[in-house]
């Protein structure tokens, strides 16, 4: 098993205490957070454990797993987190849109540029192909 970068621990000093059944779901989720967490990095040329040397940057780490798992526990016990609401009257028509409808692990963009694994990119395209024949015909 890899290393786990939160613990349930974490969880309580950085968000909130939690209840018997939310410790037994964290002991499992914050394994597969980190493991999610580590393939995510990989995905984009990063090694979380070489970063993890620097204390300031583990203690980052240690905070996003734990707000990961703590979404996802959230969206466990309230189904009805919704990011987007929109309601009509008369003809009545009601539209939500969900934080987490599948109520998995998941990191924000922000989280994931914090740590430096999402970096912004910059560059250009050539939409036309010039060429650049000087012969004579």
């Amino acid at each position: 098993m890899s290393v786990v970068y939160a613990s349930v621990e974490d969880l309580r000093l950085f968000n909130s205490a939690l209840t018997a059944q939310e410790r037994e779901q964290a002991e499992s989720l914050l394994d597969a957070a980190s493991a999610k967490l580590r393939l995510t990095a990989k995905r984009y040329g990063k090694d979380i454990d070489q970063l993890l040397q620097d204390e300031d940057y583990a203690l980052v780490v240690r905070e996003t797993v734990a707000n990961c798992v703590r979404r996802a526990i959230e969206s466990y016990k309230n189904d009805t987190t919704a990011s987007q609401t929109s309601q009509t009257a008369l003809g009545y028509s009601v539209s939500m849109t969900y934080l987490n409808a599948g109520q998995s692990l998941y990191y924000l963009r922000n989280e994931l540029k914090d740590l430096g694994i999402l970096r912004q990119r910059y560059g250009a395209m050539e939409v036309y192909e010039l060429e650049t024949n000087t012969q004579g015909d």
